[in-house]
């Protein structure tokens, strides 16, 4: 995890950003001061649950989402056009022929 997304740094600058001591933080949040010191000094790793929580009550939304990473001058691709003019009878023995091909690699 890097950082720059790691519990505490985010936590502390949600909290400082809304102009929040971690009291105030934690009575709008439902939770002890204690919890937001322990998430900010990084003695604990809060369930995502807590830490949304815990961000809200400092007035963030926390969003994640899976982004691919491209991949420049992939070899995988090389291959897609070949593969794609292929009728269904040739990819079920290229198919066979890669089976075939794994089976001997794992006796090796």
């Amino acid at each position: 995890m890097t950082s720059s997304l790691a519990p505490g740094p985010l936590l502390r600058r949600a909290r400082k950003r809304a102009g929040l001591s971690q009291r105030a933080m934690a009575e709008r949040a439902g939770t002890a001061q204690s919890v937001v010191a322990r998430v900010e000094s990084g003695h604990t790793d809060p369930s995502s649950e807590t830490l949304m929580r815990l961000l809200e009550a400092a007035g963030y939304d926390l969003r994640c989402e899976l982004t691919p990473i491209p991949v420049p001058d992939s070899h995988m691709l090389d291959d897609v056009d070949r593969i794609l003019a292929l009728t269904p009878e040739e990819r079920l023995i290229e198919v066979r022929n890669l089976a075939r091909f794994e089976a001997a690699a794992r006796r090796v």
